[in-house]
């Protein structure tokens, strides 16, 4: 509700902001929704992408989901993970609802979604996303991408794209807060490795 289109021309015009962005959607379903409170529909949360995508072609989209919200039906979980198989986000982070003391939903509705349940729904979105990241980071096979390199895990150097893909190389020079380009010739869903190319 708080993303203007001013705001996402912001981020298309300027060359220090990296094209990465989080909408955190919670649900797909309307009632979920307005249970939660969020202020949007599901439609204006997918016109909102539109546009994003529009605007900024290859941005990176991340968002937050909640699964076992109270009286979550399986279809309404279902819509959650339809609207996640069609927009592809990059990332995707997945709780399930429990209770915390003061919130609305902890006065106002009762927590009847089993454990078990709960724990099935995350699983089912934690394995659909692992094959949509699968296929965005093969896109990125044998391609050269710039990144900054944050610091050493062990023998190789990591840093990340401008659209928040994580990549290791190794060097024995010391990259550490520069820019650098590296070839791409290995892809997971989570990270990405390569050799160094031209700085």
């Amino acid at each position: 509700k708080d993303m203007s289109l001013k705001l996402i021309e912001a981020i298309a015009s300027l060359d220090k902001v990296c094209e990465q962005l989080s909408l955190p959607v919670q649900s797909a379903s309307d009632d979920i929704l307005k249970a939660m409170r969020r202020g949007y529909t599901v439609e204006q949360y997918r016109k909102l992408i539109a546009q994003i995508r529009r605007t900024i072609p290859g941005i990176a989209l991340s968002t937050d989901v909640i699964v076992g919200f109270p009286s979550e039906s399986a279809g309404q979980f279902q819509e959650t993970v339809d609207l996640l198989s069609e927009i592809k986000f990059d990332t995707v982070h997945v709780a399930v609802y429990s209770p915390r003391p003061g919130t609305t939903a902890a006065r106002e509705f009762e927590d009847n979604i089993p454990l078990p349940e709960k724990r099935e729904r995350l699983n089912r979105v934690e394995q659909l996303q692992e094959g949509i990241a699968t296929e965005i980071s093969a896109r990125l096979s044998d391609e050269v991408v710039e990144i900054l390199v944050e610091g050493k895990t062990k023998d190789k150097w990591q840093g990340r794209t401008r659209t928040g893909k994580l990549v290791f190389f190794s060097d024995s020079n010391n990259w550490l807060g520069q820019l650098v380009n590296v070839s791409i010739d290995k892809t997971s869903p989570w990270s990405l490795q390569g050799n160094l190319g031209l700085k």
